[in-house]
C-alpha cells in the first residue's frame, strides 16, 4: 500500500551507513515514520532538518509497519532561514520536540495540530508576533490531545466574564475577586487567551507560558510518564534574557 501527503519534519535518526528513519507530522495522517534510503548523505540531509516542510510518499506492506519514504525537495527550509536568529531557532526546536514527545505513530490527533504548527513555524521570523502565538499553540495542543482547560465560566460563580485565574488542579477558570483567600495558589490567566483582541504584554506572555507549561508537564507529558522536555525551559529562559517575556 502507499500514500502521499504534505508534512513537517520532526526529526530523523541514522539507519545503517547512509539511511535515515524520518519522523514527520503529516497533514492528514498524523505523525508518521519511514525509511529514507541515502537520506544521511551530505547532499540530502539538510532538507531533513526539523521544521522543514516536505512532500512525502510512503510505501509498505502494512500500514502499521515501518515503510519507505520517497521525499521531494523541501518546499520551505525553515531551519536554514533561522540560523541567524537563535531565539526563533530555539522555538523551532521546542515545537518539533514537543510534537515528537506527545504524538504516537499514526495518532489522528496529530492532524489537528498540523495547520496550527505550520502557521506558527511560518511566523518565527516575526519576533513581535510569534511569542504570543506560541502560547496559543501550546494551549491548542492541550485541547487537541484531550487535556484542554475550561475557560468558559468561573468555577465558583458560573459567570463568564472577569475571568483572571485558573485552578492548577482542575484546569477551570475563576474570578480572582471570588477567590481572594487562595489567590496565590492559582495561575494567572492572560486576557489574550480568551479575547483575541486583547494585547499580549511581556507579563501576559510569561503568565501564559507558566499556565500552559504547568498543564503540559503535570497532565499531558505525565500521561506518557515523561518529563516536559528541557528544551522548553531553555526557550523560556532565553525569552526572559531577550526581554520578550517578564521575569
Amino acid at each position: 500500500m502507499n500514500w502521499s501527503d504534505e508534512a513537517i519534519v520532526l526529526g530523523a535518526r541514522r539507519f545503517g551507513e547512509s539511511g535515515l528513519i524520518l519522523d514527520v507530522l503529516t497533514a492528514s495522517r498524523g505523525r508518521r515514520s519511514g525509511l529514507v534510503y541515502g537520506g544521511a548523505s551530505r547532499k540530502k540531509r539538510a532538507q531533513y532538518e526539523p521544521g522543514n516542510s516536505v512532500s512525502v510518499s510512503w510505501s509498505g506492506r502494512l500500514e502499521d509497519q515501518l515503510g519507505r519514504f520517497d521525499v521531494a525537495e523541501s518546499s520551505r527550509d525553515r531551519a536554514a532561514r533561522l540560523l541567524d536568529t537563535s531565539l526563533a531557532l530555539k522555538a523551532l526546536a521546542t515545537i518539533t520536540t514537543l510534537l515528537r514527545g506527545v504524538l504516537d505513530e499514526g495518532d489522528a490527533a496529530g492532524s489537528a495540530l498540523y495547520g496550527p504548527s505550520l502557521l506558527l513555524l511560518d511566523m518565527l521570523e516575526e519576533e513581535g508576533v510569534w511569542p504570543a502565538l506560541y502560547v496559543r499553540w501550546e494551549f491548542g495542543m492541550l485541547s487537541a490531545l484531550g487535556f484542554g482547560l475550561d475557560l468558559s465560566a468561573c468555577a465558583l460563580t458560573g459567570e463568564n466574564d472577569g475571568l483572571t485565574h485558573v485552578s492548577p488542579k482542575t484546569g477551570r477558570a475563576v474570578r480572582g475577586s471570588e477567590a481572594e483567600e487562595y489567590i496565590d495558589r492559582l495561575l494567572p490567566l492572560p486576557g489574550f487567551l480568551i479575547d483575541s483582541a486583547a494585547p499580549a504584554t511581556p507579563g501576559d506572555i510569561a503568565n501564559g507560558l507558566r499556565l500552559t507549561g504547568h498543564f503540559l508537564g503535570e497532565r499531558l507529558f505525565a500521561a506518557y510518564n515523561r518529563q516536559l522536555p528541557d528544551v522548553r525551559g531553555r526557550l523560556v529562559a532565553q525569552m526572559q534574557r531577550a526581554g520578550i517575556i517578564a521575569d
